[in-house]
């Protein structure tokens, strides 16, 4: 099954935006972007296992990275392209510069892990099972839901499709999470790389930041003030600014710091 799509903005705009939603979550979460972006294409996937994709349940990075970057191939049409990623999504961005260095011209990696956690890998199994019932309770969910700053907008959305998500697939994400690491062509990726992290998030967040700066000449990073897991749905208006600042070749917000 082909990963579901949909699309926002302008048709003809002379710029591609591909945005990649974090894991447990699924496309609504660029609600603020696409409108934001509105005189531009976007596109916005569900990646497999999630939302509309949730029937296609084989998900990996790669297979994703695969099928997104011929979707891209087809859409461009000599357009600029630009892919912005969050989470599991940045770490799916990761892999298409690794495997297309050529193909985009502009790209956003938030909160992308790229240290693999082997010690996490092995129990992700046994502790998944434990805990997957407790899914299906409100309580369990909102609790979830606030440390990816969803608020009561997207609560019933992000409820609905956590009680939806079948235990293998939950699985199968999270260990393609913990065991990534960065590609060998990433060091080649010709666009322009902006790497962001959030100060609050966890300390293998920022040393995974470091890295993927120091593995791409072309790459920058940034750290933001009082920010965990999930800039755009906690800050949009300061996460669409940085987007566009990094499109249009402006100056980053303040609030930026560099690392």
């Amino acid at each position: 099954m082909a990963i579901h799509i949909q699309e926002y903005g302008d048709p003809d705009g002379d710029c591609l935006m591909v945005f990649l939603h974090g894991g447990g979550v699924s496309g609504w979460m660029w609600d603020k972007q696409v409108a934001a972006f509105a005189g531009y294409h976007c596109l916005v996937p569900d990646l497999p296992g999630h939302g509309f994709s949730r029937e296609d349940k084989e998900f990996t990075i790669r297979s994703s990275a695969e099928e997104l970057l011929l979707l891209i191939e087809e859409r461009a049409n000599g357009r600029k392209i630009v892919v912005t990623g969050f989470s599991l999504g940045a770490q799916v961005l990761v892999q298409m510069l690794g495997m297309r260095p050529e193909l985009i011209d502009h790209a956003i990696i938030n909160s992308a892990l790229v240290r693999p956690i082997p010690s996490a890998s092995r129990l992700i199994g046994p502790a998944v099972r434990l805990s997957f019932p407790l899914i299906k309770y409100r309580w369990f969910a909102k609790l979830q839901a606030k440390t990816l700053y969803l608020d009561e907008e997207y609560l019933e959305r992000y409820i609905d499709e956590s009680r939806q998500m079948e235990l293998k697939t939950l699985i199968r994400v999270l260990e393609e999470n913990m065991s990534f690491r960065i590609p060998a062509g990433f060091s080649e990726a010709a666009g322009k790389i902006l790497v962001t992290v959030g100060e609050r998030e966890k300390s293998v967040m920022k040393s995974s930041a470091r890295d993927l700066v120091a593995a791409n000449p072309r790459s920058m990073g940034v750290e933001i003030p009082r920010i965990g897991h999930g800039l755009s749905l906690a800050k949009p208006e300061l996460f669409n600014k940085l987007v566009g600042a990094w499109i249009q070749g402006g100056e980053l917000p303040g609030e930026c710091r560099r690392i």
